[in-house]
């Protein structure tokens, strides 16, 4: 059984195992799924990657291959490594090789970097192609501001509380006015990356964090306790979104350092 917690700002799920974990996640995109296409006729969402994109994985298995609206799915990428699309660091074959290369998806929706220019050109033309597709309503715009507003934004976090390839003490995560901006100078390689804003992310309907393993529990517990004014504010705690609402999906080894008053049964 899984604990949880709901917070004003966000809830927690808590899993015994990643097998109940990937569950639950898969349950979770469903149904975003098929609200936002009951709503908008579209629903989309963007994906980082790593050890996220195998715990989605449950998604391309009955019944989830059958029932989800895969036709219906606009796809991007909070974050990409500028590399190739066939590189081994490619968010884009990780997700296509383990995902969406199992499900009906429409690969004219499909929406990947142009991997062939330098990482600023990628990130401009990346914020181009979204313009482009807010202006047509695939994706939404934010009630609050300019920014769009995707269906659901799913990210991972690395053991420092970095999420997308927005990094500790880095100068993007002070960036507000683009959409999509680069870097590069990565502290994980490759160097080179494009990567959502915080505000891009925080403008989002939903936006779940998924996070599994022991390496991870110090920066879950930056992010979600009241660690103090001493403590290091990782990216992680900044993702709160404006008006959406934030879900964060846990295994046990990631949450053993939360305070007990996180959650309850």
């Amino acid at each position: 059984m899984a604990l949880s917690g709901v917070h004003k700002d966000r809830e927690l799920r808590v899993h015994e195992n990643l097998d109940e974990l990937s569950t639950d996640l898969a349950d979770y995109i469903a149904e975003l799924s098929e609200a936002s296409v009951k709503e908008r006729g579209v629903f989309a969402i963007a994906l980082s990657g790593g050890s996220l994109i195998s715990l989605m994985g449950k998604l391309c298995e009955a019944p989830y291959n059958k029932t989800v609206d895969w036709i219906k799915w606009y796809i991007f990428w909070a974050d990409e490594r500028v590399v190739a699309k066939n590189h081994a660091d490619s968010n884009y074959k990780l997700a296509k090789d383990s995902l969406f290369s199992k499900v009906p998806v429409v690969p004219s929706h499909v929406h990947s970097i142009n991997d062939s220019v330098s990482a600023e050109e990628a990130a401009d033309e990346y914020e181009f192609v979204i313009r482009q597709l807010v202006k047509s309503r695939v994706i939404s715009v934010s009630d609050t501001s300019d920014c769009p507003k995707f269906d659901l934004i799913v990210l991972g976090m690395g053991s420092d509380g970095h999420v997308a390839s927005l990094f500790p003490n880095h100068s993007v995560l002070e960036e507000t006015d683009e959409w999509v901006t680069f870097i590069t100078d990565s502290p994980k390689p490759p160097p080179e990356r494009i990567t959502f804003t915080l505000p891009v992310i925080n403008s989002a309907s939903n936006v779940v964090l998924v996070v599994t393993g022991d390496s991870k529990a110090d920066a879950v517990h930056l992010a979600l306790d009241d660690a103090g004014t001493d403590c290091p504010l990782v990216p992680a705690r900044m993702v709160q979104p404006t008006i959406g609402k934030l879900m964060w999906f846990l295994d046990k080894p990631a949450a053993s350092k939360l305070d007990a008053s996180e959650f309850s049964k």
